[in-house]
């Protein structure tokens, strides 16, 4: 087990965000040109990446293994969204949004498939991705509609489909399903533009801390969050996979991904929609700086088992 990848990985994000908080405390740029930042993930390097990540191909000896981590994906989003919607019932409305979205959507998109192929090798990076397919459309479906608001169902749903995220989550999965390959220019220009999501939304969020602050990162709501994400869930999910007699690598994989600090993402939303855009990087900042103490000590464990 290798744990430097692990090390590494975070200390990149966290490099690119000083980065982000560095160009704004020098005034290179405005903390409000950071719009910019969210509309180009959202729109260009995010469906990027998100087709590019359904580049997987099917054989025998995955079909298998396939299915049981697909099922334990779809347990583990019920479970997100079931708590998402029975925990924050009296947290204020700008804020539940965001805590649900974050509780449905973690960084396993970003972070975790390096962290999984880190700790598994190349059958982790292979099952991760099978792995974010319910993740994928549940972030871009029923989390976007916790910003969006469900007062009009006709209008969200509309506003869901024609999402560029959703668009590219069933081109990815025609992609995969019908086995469709793409040239290999295609495939790199594919990958050259994914690669840009991390950096941008670090940078983003490193904007965000130059205008707001440190001081309200750490609040009692944010911490009742983190406990959830890095340590409830996962246990949760670990209880599961025992119950049930899954695989050990893929209990392993399921649970060190359910461990994943809030995504990236619930920070670009909050930006998007106008909600309380400091709260949603606390949550995702927080997060993910316990997430360096929390994940080798998942990883830890599990390796044990």
């Amino acid at each position: 087990m290798d744990l430097s990848q692990l090390f590494s990985l975070q200390f990149m994000m966290f490099a690119e965000m000083a980065v982000g908080y560095l160009i704004c405390s020098f005034h290179i740029l405005k903390p409000s040109d950071r719009t910019v930042f969210s509309k180009a993930v959202i729109n260009v390097f995010l469906p990027a990446s998100i087709v590019n990540s359904f580049n997987i191909e099917m054989t025998p000896e995955i079909a298998k293994n396939f299915a049981v981590i697909l099922g334990v994906s779809i347990g583990i989003q019920i479970l997100s969204t079931f708590l998402a919607a029975v925990l924050y019932r009296k947290t204020d409305a700008d804020r539940k949004g965001i805590l649900q979205y974050a509780t449905v959507c973690s960084n396993a998109g970003f972070l975790g498939n390096a962290v999984a192929e880190g700790v598994f090798g190349q059958m982790g990076m292979l099952y991760g991705q099978i792995y974010l397919i319910p993740l994928r459309i549940v972030m871009w479906s029923a989390g976007i509609s916790y910003f969006e608001g469900g007062t009009d169902f006709k209008a969200v749903f509309k506003k869901v489909m024609t999402h560029p995220c959703i668009i590219a989550v069933i081109i990815g999965l025609i992609r995969m399903i019908a086995g469709i390959t793409f040239p290999s220019a295609v495939n790199t220009t594919l990958t050259s533009l994914g690669r840009c999501s991390t950096p941008l939304i670090m940078l983003f969020l490193g904007m965000i801390l130059a205008e707001y602050g440190f001081k309200s990162m750490i609040s009692k709501l944010n911490l009742q969050y983190c406990v959830l994400r890095l340590l409830i869930i996962p246990v949760i999910v670990l209880g599961g996979c025992l119950l049930l007699r899954v695989d050990p690598v893929i209990t392993g994989i399921s649970v060190l991904l359910a461990a994943m600090p809030a995504g990236s993402t619930t920070a670009v939303f909050a930006e998007q929609y106008h909600t309380d855009v400091k709260f949603a990087a606390d949550c995702v900042v927080l997060s993910t700086i316990l997430s360096i103490a929390v994940l080798p000590v998942w990883a830890i464990l599990l390796y044990s088992l």
